[in-house]
């Protein structure tokens, strides 16, 4: 038996999380990822100053966000001394230039800032991360590209998900599935899901009408309802291998538009044993990638018409991955692959008005690389200020934001170690959907110890929890 929240009803969030202490942070470059991260971080009550040497985009990002603004070069030192640079916790360098955005690492650091994140794009320059990261006391690299297709890649991999956030190197993942009307989990009690499927998997979060819930076991699942899955891969697997939506895996990926995110994912793919054909339109462009990712086909053709894309077998695709610069190109071929009844597709998408458009016309496998950074830096933080002497190993969001998964190591000093899960005093809205013992996965139930070594998961909707003793009533 699964153990949920004893709870009456299914709880709700509030609209208003616990904030952490503020932090002062730099965001040097307000391009697309730069403005993303300086939305994220500022929502997030932390005090913003943003420096770019054009005037324009200065003036967009203070009409936009609520964030301290400077029209500057983020190499020069008075620029970054005018921004706070000797008092910072954070800088992140997010200009169009990995020199520059290296440079100007290196500046803040002698200034005294405490934590540099640069953004580097250049492949021969991510091939040499850990030097960098050593040589110029940088303290994470970010490339919006290679997390894009690191993203695309875990969908690949469990197509039948639209999300799948990973812990503990992989033991443990939580998907994200929307119910559809008629199929065999609208309607269900979550408590007979066990039961009825024998599968050790529990249903987290579930998001309806604008808000996330913590369910119970009486909660009944609707069509619509978005739900946040968590269990080991084989036993997710046997989920929805048994409701009828497990798709079989990725053998062969169609991929429209050649930039970096192709590259890189193509690369990540054919590790899998996956085989992958790109077309793109540009033919000195289709040239290079035939020297980059010389294992892959290269197809030089405009992928947004019908023919090219019959002629190159989208029929028999078993993903189709659209990643060229327009959102309208990429938006109107993914419904087409659609029709062609490509089992997984996903969509690279930079406006974020499109994504509902998109969701409701059922492609709800939406990547966007600036989004992707802005999580990435966001859980950088959060660990930053949250976890000072606590064992917070990961942190995501889910249900947009309304709730949070995070996985803590259990230590010695955890105040209830040893003790059931039916034992602890939870907070409402609090859920403890897993524990890893070593090389076992445990979706817990009531009879389930938490012991010094687990890493415990854990999905709440109350509030930031700052250690793992604040999941206990009575404890901050």
């Amino acid at each position: 038996m699964i153990l949920y929240p004893q709870l009456t009803g299914a709880y709700r969030t509030p609209h208003a999380l616990i904030r952490s202490v503020a932090m002062k942070i730099i965001i040097a470059g307000a391009g697309k990822s730069g403005f993303a991260v300086a939305q994220t971080l500022s929502q997030e009550g932390h005090d913003i100053t943003v420096i770019d040497k054009s005037g324009d985009i200065i003036n967009q990002v203070s009409n936009g966000l609520d964030v301290i603004c400077i029209e500057g070069n983020a190499t020069n030192p008075e620029s970054l001394i005018g921004a706070g640079a000797r008092e910072a916790d954070l800088i992140v360098a997010s200009t169009r230039s990995d020199e520059v955005n290296m440079i100007c690492g290196i500046a803040a650091r002698k200034l005294g800032t405490k934590h540099v994140i640069a953004r580097i794009r250049d492949p021969e320059y991510i091939s040499q991360t850990g030097f960098l990261r050593e040589t110029l006391g940088l303290s994470m690299i970010v490339n919006p590209e290679l997390e894009c297709a690191r993203e695309i890649s875990r969908i690949l991999r469990f197509p039948s998900a639209a999300r799948v956030d990973v812990f503990s190197k992989g033991s443990v993942e939580i998907v994200e599935h929307r119910v559809l009307p008629g199929e065999k989990l609208d309607g269900m009690q979550l408590k007979s899901l066990h039961g009825n499927f024998n599968a050790a998997v529990l249903v987290s979060v579930v998001e309806r009408g604008g808000e996330a819930y913590i369910p119970n076991g009486d909660f009944v699942l609707r069509g619509g309802d978005k739900l946040s899955i968590t269990g080991p891969t084989r036993e997710l697997r046997k989920l929805f291998t048994a409701v009828g939506k497990y798709k079989k895996p990725v053998k062969k990926v169609l991929i429209m538009g050649g930039g970096r995110i192709a590259v890189y994912l193509t690369t990540l793919l054919k590790e899998s044993g996956m085989s992958v054909t790109v077309i793109e339109r540009d033919r000195a462009r289709c040239d290079a990638l035939c020297d980059l990712i010389p294992a892959a086909t290269v197809i030089c053709g405009d992928a947004t018409k019908s023919d090219v894309l019959q002629e190159e077998g989208i029929r028999a695709a078993d993903a189709f991955v659209a990643l060229t610069g327009d959102d309208g190109d990429n938006i109107v071929t993914s419904m087409y692959a659609g029709r062609c009844q490509v089992g997984t597709i996903v969509t690279k998408v930079n406006r974020e008005h499109f994504t509902d458009i998109l969701e409701s016309s059922g492609l709800d496998c939406i990547v966007s690389p600036k989004d992707l950074i802005a999580q990435q830096l966001a859980r950088y933080v959060r660990a930053m200020s949250n976890s000072v002497g606590s064992s917070m190993e990961t942190l995501y969001k889910l249900a947009d934001g309304k709730a949070e998964a995070l996985e803590f190591t259990v230590g010695d000093d955890f105040a209830c170690a040893g003790q059931t899960l039916r034992e602890l005093r939870l907070k409402p809205g609090v859920l403890i959907c897993a524990i890893i013992r070593g090389s076992r996965s445990i979706i817990p139930d009531g009879s389930t110890q938490i012991l010094a070594g687990d890493h415990a998961i854990i999905v709440s909707a109350a509030g930031r929890l700052k250690t793992l003793d604040g999941i206990l009533e009575g404890h901050v």
